[in-house]
């Protein structure tokens, strides 16, 4: 994770300089820019929205659900394990692309109401994915091994879909310890990550606003 936080780091501090200071970048604060630049920002923001977008519209309603459902369920954890810090990253790049783009193609100082407010839905999405890559998600898969070394301890935790972690944890005080503080660190991670859904969505119907069909 160490190159891919130098990495965000970098692409944090772009967007910051392209929000505050765009016309170090060229950017035009009459919103005028050479037709090819143009086009080619406009495509750097649609398609990295719309991979952030679709990412997060699988992996919260689709593809979580469909591996709970069959996958014994500490063999899901881990693999959640590995797969949501590359899904925050992935989400956060795309963010951050979106917010350089926007923000270059509207200048803050000249960008109507909306267009503030849909750059600030997408910085949003792009907070909140920083939050769970960096806060949340570290901290969840600590506490989920954690909690997998005590649920082996009481042979649980190979079971598919419905856990027997709840009738355990009312005769085993440390597992339902540990249940209570993985359960509020898991809950703020998926309420950060709905929150993120919900920014990007806004901007979706912003989006759906400018086509010309």
């Amino acid at each position: 994770m160490g190159w891919m936080t130098r990495f965000l780091s970098a692409v944090v501090f772009l967007a910051i300089g392209v929000l505050f200071a765009p016309e170090t970048f060229g950017s035009k604060s009459d919103g005028q820019h050479p037709p090819k630049l143009a086009t080619f920002l406009k495509l750097a923001h649609l398609l990295c929205f719309s991979t952030a977008f679709g990412a997060a519209l699988w992996v919260t309603f689709i593809g979580g659900i469909i591996m709970f459902k069959n996958l014994p369920r500490h063999q899901f954890g881990n693999l959640q394990s590995k797969m949501f810090p590359a899904y925050f990253s992935m989400v956060g790049v795309c963010c951050a692309v979106s917010v350089c783009s926007f923000g270059y193609l509207h200048p803050w100082k000249t960008a109507s109401a909306s267009e503030k407010y849909q750059l600030g839905f997408i910085l949003a999405a792009f907070a909140f994915n920083l939050s769970n890559l960096f806060v949340f998600t570290p901290m969840t898969i600590q506490m989920m091994k954690e909690r997998h070394k005590i649920e082996r301890e009481a042979n649980i935790g190979e079971e598919v879909g419905w856990t027997k972690n709840q009738e355990v944890a009312k005769v085993n005080p440390k597992l339902s310890a540990m249940n209570k503080k993985f359960g509020m660190i898991h809950g703020l991670s998926s309420l950060a990550n709905i929150f993120s859904f919900g920014c990007l969505a806004m901007h979706s119907w912003y989006l759906a606003g400018k086509l010309d069909l």
